[in-house]
């Protein structure tokens, strides 16, 4: 049996595992077709989004890891369209290779497909490219694409509701996620990455902890409270991100001292000798997803999160100003 018929035949059950009633092809067709039905909206917008995982494929396929970069591949995708309200419809992937192996593969799909199935999101195809001379033999790179839909009355870019006296309440990030990794790996040899212990796990087990998915506790506060805007914490760090969502006349004071800053960071700056300005440019510091809501729902906000498990931390305020992030 040819790898690519063992491929499809390996990833076919698990992507029909995430399928409903809106799916209409299978990887035998050309195409992925996906019944668009109202789902109750009355202005349904699409929301699509595109990412990879950059460099932090490097080591994983230095440590052969690959169960959790399908996590990562969905997490980064569903995280951006749910800075703008959107439901996650159905993913698509993309994974080019030197040499196809079926096993590296199907862990790489699971991976997505777990996630798919824990947002009730459609794995609905892809594209699997054997591509040697452009990548070496046990190379590999992913990339996902997302589709969403969200009511256009509820979209939310942040230009139009935030307001001075707006309150920033963050949820945590696992680690690292998956931005910062060229950096990281021209700090640390592979030896690191092995004898290095943080909380007694090596290095590279830390590093490789998958992207948080902010889908639930997300998709609660917009079905409860008035949500003014929404920041994935990603490259660039606070500033770039949140900088993305505010109108022109306002600005954000960000509290660093307010962020649980995890023992993964300390470790990088102490080892790298990186500057404060640029370890928070970069990494997102201990903080995957940023709230910007109303200062009179701070209470309830925090009281809904806790009970979902969440571990909140308000970080920061808007004030008047020309459009500026402040990390103070």
């Amino acid at each position: 049996m040819k790898e690519n018929h063992r491929v499809v035949c390996k990833i076919n059950p698990i992507l029909e595992e995430t399928y409903n009633n809106q799916v209409l092809s299978s990887l035998d067709f050309f195409s992925s077709l996906y019944k668009i039905s109202l789902f109750g909206y009355k202005e349904p917008i699409l929301v699509s989004g595109v990412d990879g995982v950059g460099t932090k494929l490097r080591l994983a396929i230095e440590f052969e890891k690959y169960e959790t970069i399908g996590e990562d591949c969905f997490a980064m995708c569903v995280n951006d369209i749910l800075c703008h309200g959107a439901k996650p419809l159905f993913f698509l992937d993309y994974l080019a290779c030197g040499k196809l192996n079926s096993n590296i593969v199907e862990k790489i799909i699971q991976g997505i497909a777990n996630s798919c199935k824990k947002t009730n999101t459609c794995l609905i195809g892809g594209e699997t490219a054997e591509m040697p001379g452009i990548y070496r033999k046990n190379d590999y790179d992913i990339a996902g694409f997302c589709v969403g839909i969200v009511e256009k009355k509820n979209i939310i870019n942040g230009k139009e509701n935030i307001q001075e006296g707006d309150i920033l309440i963050g949820l945590p990030s696992l680690g690292v996620h998956s931005n910062g990794f060229s950096l990281i790996r021209k700090i640390f040899s592979k030896k690191d990455f092995l004898m290095n212990k943080i909380k007694n796990k090596p290095l590279y087990e830390i590093l490789l902890i998958p992207t948080k998915i902010y889908h639930d506790p997300i998709h609660f506060l917009l079905k409860n409270f008035f949500i003014h805007g929404l920041a994935h914490i990603t490259g660039g760090g606070i500033n770039e991100n949140l900088i993305r969502i505010l109108p022109e006349n306002l600005s954000v004071i960000v509290e660093k001292n307010k962020i649980p800053v995890q023992p993964i960071f300390s470790h990088i700056q102490k080892k790298g000798f990186i500057s404060e300005e640029k370890m928070w440019n970069t990494f997102n510091m201990g903080v995957g997803m940023i709230i910007i809501a109303s200062f009179q729902d701070k209470k309830n906000l925090l009281k809904r999160l806790y009970l979902l498990g969440e571990k909140p931390f308000v970080c920061g305020y808007i004030i008047r100003g020309n459009k500026k992030v402040f990390l103070k």
